[in-house]
């Protein structure tokens, strides 16, 4: 499965939109360099207030753009960054993923998947009632988390949009992606 990069956004300062950029250097087992959640144990306010010493399987956040035009169907406006993420993507089934997945980004960044982003509450800060666009339930009442997936950086390296995203799915049996 690939895809592509669509845009690259990240932050110095906690704030829950990230402004694009032009690219975005990746960190080997820290994340974006010069993002807030970048390191090696958690970032996140509410998981350091849990535990400091977790390790950050938090590092770099990516969302398709196709829920862009998913919610834009019920009235809402989103744009890359504007939901918190590093990489927005194009043509990949992110949330299809199982976790381990290696995602080999431009010429040489390699993430691992870790999980679901949990979203927050944050998200109805932004604009009132997307919380429930991006969470939701299926048929069967399973919670089902739209807002994008968590990696760690492999190999770092330069993100720029455009590039072009592969994905190397683990030895099976594959593992569903769990919020982290």
């Amino acid at each position: 499965m690939s895809g592509r990069v669509t845009a690259v956004s990240s932050n110095g300062e906690y704030s829950f939109t990230k402004p694009n950029r032009d690219s975005i250097t990746l960190l080997a087992g820290l994340g974006v360099e010069g993002d807030v959640h970048a390191g090696v144990t958690v970032k996140h306010r509410s998981r350091v207030a849990q535990d400091p010493t977790q390790p950050n399987l938090r590092q770099v956040h990516l969302m398709h753009e196709e829920l862009f035009a998913e919610v834009a169907a019920d009235g809402f406006e989103v744009a890359p960054g504007e939901l918190g993420e590093n990489i927005t993507t194009a043509g990949i089934d992110l949330l299809g993923l199982p976790a381990g997945t290696l995602l080999r980004i431009g010429d040489s960044a390699v993430l691992e998947v870790t999980g679901l982003r949990n979203p927050c509450l944050q998200i109805d800060t932004f604009q009132d009632g997307l919380l429930k666009r991006v969470v939701g339930r299926d048929e069967a009442g399973n919670v089902v988390r739209k807002a994008g997936i968590m990696s760690v950086v492999r190999e770092g390296g330069v993100v720029r949009p455009g590039d072009r995203i592969e994905s190397e799915l683990p030895a099976g049996p594959h593992r569903a992606l769990e919020r982290v």
